[in-house]
């Protein structure tokens, strides 16, 4: 799983490396050279585990091509997305308490397990 881009569709292969990576921020934290680029391009679909080539002129010259281009060739998994990235937020912890009940203390009190068939409890009022 990338953490840069959470809804990647695919991984790509660095043509300086020849390892697969999820994104180029990926291959820039893990590999110390700088990514090299070229034309073609490829992917590994992450739905079926298939790989496919694009060539990135093609990918970028017609709107009509670029509408096909934007599914796997194999599965129809759509990956050409908008990219969601992690956001840093801030919340107050219990809210809601329909959406988080973390917060709230429950104070049933649970019954006393008994260890046999028989009443402890009630068996020395009962044996005489």
């Amino acid at each position: 799983m990338c953490k840069h881009i959470l809804n990647a569709q695919v991984s790509i292969r660095s043509p300086c490396c020849r390892k697969w990576f999820d994104c180029a921020e990926c291959h820039h934290e893990l590999e110390d050279h700088p990514l090299l680029q070229k034309f073609e391009m490829t992917f590994a679909c992450k739905k079926c585990k298939k790989c496919f080539r694009k060539d990135s002129q093609e990918f970028e010259d017609a709107y009509e091509a670029y509408e096909d281009d934007e599914y796997c060739p194999h599965c129809d998994n759509h990956y050409v997305l908008d990219a969601k990235t992690p956001a840093p937020t801030l919340k107050v912890e219990g809210e809601d308490a329909r959406i988080d009940a973390r917060m709230l203390k429950d104070d049933r009190k649970r019954p006393d397990e008994q260890r046999s068939i028989f009443d402890v409890k009630e068996a020395a009022e009962k044996l005489g």
